[in-house]
């Protein structure tokens, strides 16, 4: 995974893109310092498919939460944000979807999609760019600040011959002249496509011809141009009793056809979406605003993530939790050593190391920010996990194997105690209670 670029230029993006948008929606957020206890600073992260909804059916524990998250007159007690690896949408219409299904208000301000991390992706937004999803991606990707946007459609459209799988799509009578385009930079995959025989073809003939699918195909063409994913997830959870295939399905695909082709592995410059720790660094700053809004004046101390997938929610807050440990070491270290101090060489050999396609190639600089002490990971089973199903082992280093339980993505290393949570509960009700409940709250 290539290197991105500096983290001072994104952060400072990301913060002023966030405050112009909190100055259009925040009007019903006014301040509430009643409930900014200095002893006790927390915030809450919620996933939504499966803890909170399952396709367009609230879950009811998730009505009842929320009412007591909020207090008479419809102000959140504490900072809340929606993480989640859905992606085929904008932020406002899943904001004023979830506060219909919910009953509280939500600001778009509140919600984060599988792509919303792409906003700080500056040196791709003036690039040509190919996008592959469903619903309005082309509108999706302009309000990331992508300028330059190719679809999957346009694409086809341009290139007539390329898309032959299905036979009633293809030309009849005599064969329609190629319309061309410029050259392709870069591939960003939003999400699972509806047309996946369309999408794989399409896809792997960008790749092989340098962004030019008109010429011809090339394994020499190594590495590819780059390629951007957001949303990891193998399964999800809808309306049916099992679990549905996501985006990280598709991705499964694409990364196979591409090596049975070419013998070389798919490369990704960016893995976005849970479990990955550009999202959580996203997500924490985007709590930090909503603490601002409310009128704390301490910092965010503690995360709780609450989630139904073990390989996305839970592995993702546990890796955070570890990226936060590891930051909070580094910064020791380098106070230890710009004071003339002596770093013990056991603590500095026991610090968490993170592997690069885990973080996403990105952090906020430790030195710099006021980062969260921890991120706890709380597992409902309203969602992919259930009781019923498997009982999580409580020894993973002798119970649990690559093969068996990991559905995580080829890039991310496989740490099974990553999927362990901090708690598990049987729904969201429960586990805001046993949040307020460590932190001394009142929740009504």
């Amino acid at each position: 995974m290539q290197r991105l670029w500096c983290l001072r230029s994104g952060l400072q993006l990301l913060k002023s893109s966030c405050e112009g948008t909190s100055k259009q929606t925040n009007k019903w957020l006014s301040t509430s310092r009643r409930y900014s206890h200095a002893s006790s600073s927390f915030g809450l992260l919620f996933d939504i498919d499966g803890v909170l909804v399952r396709g367009r059916t609230p879950i009811p524990a998730a009505k009842e939460c929320f009412k007591n998250l909020v207090d008479r007159n419809g102000q959140y007690k504490v900072p809340v944000v929606f993480v989640t690896n859905a992606g085929n949408c904008m932020r406002q219409t899943k904001a004023e979807h979830l506060s219909q299904l919910l009953e509280v208000e939500v600001s778009p301000d509140q919600v984060m999609l599988s792509h919303s991390p792409l906003r700080m992706f500056t040196q791709f937004h003036k690039k040509c760019v190919l996008v592959s999803g469903q619903g309005p991606v082309e509108e999706v990707a302009h309000n990331l600040g992508f300028q330059d946007i190719v679809t999957i459609e346009m694409l086809r459209d341009a290139y007539p011959l390329l898309d032959v799988v299905d036979h009633n799509r293809r030309p009849r009578g005599s064969i329609p002249p190629t319309k061309g385009l410029g050259p392709i930079d870069a591939v960003v995959l939003f999400g699972e496509p509806i047309r996946w025989e369309t999408n794989l073809q399409l896809l792997t003939d960008v790749l092989l011809t340098n962004g030019n699918p008109g010429s011809d195909w090339s394994s020499a063409r190594y590495p590819h141009i780059p390629v951007l994913a957001c949303n990891m997830d193998l399964l999800w959870m809808a309306e049916a009793k099992n679990p549905r295939f996501g985006h990280g399905m598709f991705l499964v695909c694409l990364e196979s056809l591409y090596k049975k082709i070419t013998g070389y592995e798919l490369k990704y410059e960016a893995l976005i979406g849970k479990p990955s720790v550009v999202t959580y660094n996203y997500a924490e700053l985007l709590i930090r605003q909503q603490a601002e809004k409310l009128g704390w004046t301490t910092p965010v101390k503690r995360l709780y993530a609450i989630g139904d997938n073990p390989m996305a929610d839970i592995y993702g807050a546990n890796l955070y939790d570890h990226y936060l440990n590891a930051s909070r070491s580094t910064k020791a270290q380098k106070q230890a050593q710009s004071g003339g101090g002596r770093v013990d060489p056991l603590t500095e050999a026991d610090a968490p190391k993170m592997p690069s396609a885990e973080q996403g190639e990105f952090g906020i600089n430790p030195e710099e920010e006021e980062l969260p002490d921890s991120c706890s990971s709380i597992l409902v089973c309203t969602g992919v996990y259930s009781r019923d199903q498997q009982e999580l082992p409580s020894d993973t280093t002798q119970t649990v194997t690559k093969q068996h339980i990991f559905h995580g993505h080829r890039d991310f290393g496989f740490d099974p105690s990553l999927t362990q949570p901090s708690f598990t509960v049987q729904d969201v009700k429960e586990a805001v209670e046993l949040v307020f409940q460590q932190e001394g709250w009142p929740l009504e």
